[in-house]
C-alpha cells in the first residue's frame, strides 16, 4: 500500500469547501485504480489530507487529480500548493 498526505496551509475555508463537494471529491478520488480510503482533516489553518493506494502509481494519480480539481472547481481558495509527502505504508493496523 502507499498513501500521499496534502498539507494545505493559509486556507481555512478548504476544508469547509471540500466538505460542501464531499460526493465529487470521493467519486474524483474513488476513481482511481487500487483506491483503498481518503481522510480530510481539519486543521488550524488549513486541512490534510490523507489518501491510500493499493499503489505507488494510485497514489501519485490522486495528488495531481486533487490539484486539478482543485484548481477548476475552488479558483477562490487561496493559499501555496499544498506541501505533499507520499510513500509505502509500512505499519497497518
Amino acid at each position: 500500500m502507499y498513501a500521499t498526505v496534502r498539507k494545505y496551509a493559509a486556507a481555512p475555508e478548504l476544508a469547509d469547501a471540500l466538505l460542501r463537494n464531499q460526493d465529487a471529491v470521493k467519486d474524483l478520488l474513488s476513481g482511481i485504480e487500487g483506491f483503498k480510503a481518503y481522510y480530510l482533516v481539519r486543521t488550524d489553518d488549513g486541512a490534510v489530507s490523507v489518501s491510500v493506494f493499493d499503489t505507488e502509481a494510485g497514489a501519485n494519480e490522486s495528488n495531481s487529480a486533487a490539484a486539478d480539481w482543485i484548481r477548476q472547481n475552488l479558483p477562490e481558495i487561496g493559499g501555496a500548493p499544498p506541501q505533499v509527502s507520499a510513500g509505502e505504508v509500512v505499519i497497518s493496523a
